[in-house]
């Protein structure tokens, strides 16, 4: 079992950044890839980017490249994503997720199998 929380949401401001923190405890692995995926009302899971464990390979939603960067620190078991030039389309419950995938399957939300609560992210315009 793997948990996940999440921090770091926020209301803020077009332009803006924001960074958001997703702690991992219990069995993680080095075979895991971690994403993370947004959410808004009445929509599915919208991938957003996703790195591997244990190689740090990286992978992005068209959407978000160049904004956006995922990054893991292995010692401390977090992920981190970072925001910049923030839209009002980026607002959204972002989720942390961890599971095992191949590079083929990372932006499928069926991939995962551990999913964390989400951290609200408002950007305003």
């Amino acid at each position: 079992q793997v948990q996940l929380v999440e921090s770091g949401g926020r209301l803020v401001q077009a332009g803006g950044s924001l960074r958001l923190t997703c702690a991992a405890s219990g069995r993680t692995s080095s075979t895991y890839v971690a994403g993370w995926f947004r959410q808004t009302a009445g929509k599915e899971h919208e991938f957003v980017a996703a790195i591997s464990w244990g190689g740090g390979r990286t992978y992005y939603a068209d959407s978000v490249k160049g904004r956006f960067t995922i990054s893991r620190d292995k010692a401390r078991n977090m992920v981190y994503l970072q925001m910049n030039s923030l839209k009002p389309e980026d607002t959204a419950v972002y989720h942390c997720a961890a599971g095992r995938t191949s590079a083929q399957g990372v932006s499928a939300r069926d991939a995962y199998s551990y999913w964390g609560q989400g951290t609200q992210v408002t950007v305003s315009s």
